[in-house]
């Protein structure tokens, strides 16, 4: 194997590894930041000597022996440490003599814990949303700081303190590595996961750039849910969230051209999406019904997505469930963004000039001040309407908004067709 295969084979290695090899140092050591300058410190020694040696036929299980006795030397070294670190150290050194087979054992130990553990720390309320992110694609994800800066269009100095400052917020506060009980978990699981679909939504519909969409997002997202929903079988919100991202992800191929333009939903070629993820989708709200309750606001949403996967042809879209569903999500989790999404289906369902007229209700909310979608979906409407010198303004005032070039040329071409033929009448 050439030096660069190696390098390109510790790199998958590296993303498959790196969250266990993180979290069961993090069970050890009690410190995030510990642990994974610890695995950092693992994977360099990889890098350095499995070019001339080759890759270990358990490479998971060496980069985690070699990341414990980084840690027995290190502490070993600081002998102000005290007698806990000397306690450990001990402890760490007898599984290390215990042999390569006692260390596997040990790594799947506890392992769908210590993975839950992380998950917790590292989407903590006590964070901001973009160290939780950046934390998140870090020790979960696998993402190097430049991977995480690109996808984020922000400089890697950026990211570099975010995760910086994320770790040392942990460290401070002493938040225990640990899954949270009773309410805490409750309002944690909150917070993974918005975590995690605020990636997937980034990389589904970039905000910001030059590009439509992210994949790799929507990837770990994807990823990262499915290993949550395997972690915690019990809650149906997981499973409600894992459902939404399959589905919407089964788009991916059919949502740009070849040369990367936007392709909204009610114009893309169906025979393109992913049946496989559509079946998992589907599958995943299943498991979040059975689960028990009222459907939450990720099984709500995941339902919409089905009800579109579930049309051969956009014509035969069922718009009046969707409106209900919408509806329903309205009454659970309020919000403006909600609200302008089901003014599209009351459009589809029932008539343009109904759904102008719940744009219209929204045209003062605070929230939407700057948002793109709205004067993009009244000019729709207003487009269907034939009015259309008004929907020529909204969407240039729309593609003004927008941060994301693709879109911004999509909006001008609206803008510019307006009463030149049919446009587009589809929403992403």
């Amino acid at each position: 194997m050439s030096g660069s295969e190696t390098h390109r084979t510790i790199d998958a290695i590296w993303r498959i590894e790196s969250a266990r090899i993180i979290a069961g140092l993090a069970r050890m050591v009690g410190d995030v930041g510990l642990a994974e300058d610890l695995a950092q410190d693992a994977l360099v020694a990889a890098l350095e000597k499995w070019p001339e040696a080759g890759v270990p036929e358990n490479a998971g299980a060496w980069l985690m022996a070699t990341a414990k006795n980084r840690a027995i030397d290190a502490m070993r070294r600081d002998r102000t440490a005290g007698r806990k670190h000397e306690e450990l150290g001990r402890d760490l050194e007898s599984r290390r003599e215990s042999g390569v087979r006692e260390l596997e054992a040990a790594l799947d130990d506890d392992i769908g814990d210590d993975l839950l553990r992380l998950v917790f720390t590292a989407c903590h309320p006590i964070l901001p949303f973009e160290g939780r992110i950046a934390l998140t694609l870090r020790l979960l994800g696998g993402l190097t700081t430049p991977e995480i800066a690109r996808a984020y269009l922000v400089s890697e100095a950026t990211v570099a303190q975010r995760i910086v400052r994320a770790k040392r917020v942990l460290a401070e506060a002493h938040v225990p590595f640990e899954v949270p009980r009773g309410d805490d978990r409750a309002a944690r699981l909150s917070s993974v996961l918005e975590v995690l679909y605020l990636i997937f939504n980034e990389g589904y519909a970039a905000t910001a750039g030059d590009d439509w969409m992210r994949p790799q997002l929507c990837e770990e997202a994807l990823r990262l849910g499915r290993v949550l929903a395997e972690l915690a079988p019990g809650e149906p919100e997981v499973h409600g969230l894992v459902a939404l991202m399959e589905i919407q992800a089964s788009r991916a191929r059919a949502r740009t051209g070849p040369s990367g333009e936007p392709i909204l939903l009610l114009d893309q070629d169906r025979a393109r999406w992913d049946q496989l993820l559509i079946r998992r989708g589907l599958a995943a709200l299943e498991r979040a019904d059975g689960a028990g309750g009222a459907r939450g606001a990720y099984a709500l949403q995941a339902a919409i997505a089905a009800c579109h996967a579930h049309a051969p042809e956009a014509a035969q879209t069922d718009w009046a469930r969707i409106a209900g569903l919408y509806g329903e999500l309205a009454r659970i989790q309020p919000s403006p963004v909600v609200e302008l999404n089901r003014a599209v289906a009351v459009s589809m369902a029932v008539s343009p000039a109904a759904g102008l007229a719940i744009v219209d209700t929204l045209a003062g909310e605070p929230a939407l001040a700057g948002y793109h979608l709205l004067p993009g979906v009244r000019g729709d409407l207003l487009h269907k309407l034939g009015r259309e010198d008004e929907a020529r303004a909204e969407f240039e005032r729309a593609a003004e908004l927008t941060q994301n070039a693709r879109e911004r040329e999509l909006l001008r071409a609206r803008a510019a067709a307006c009463g030149a033929g049919r446009i587009s009448e589809s929403k992403a």
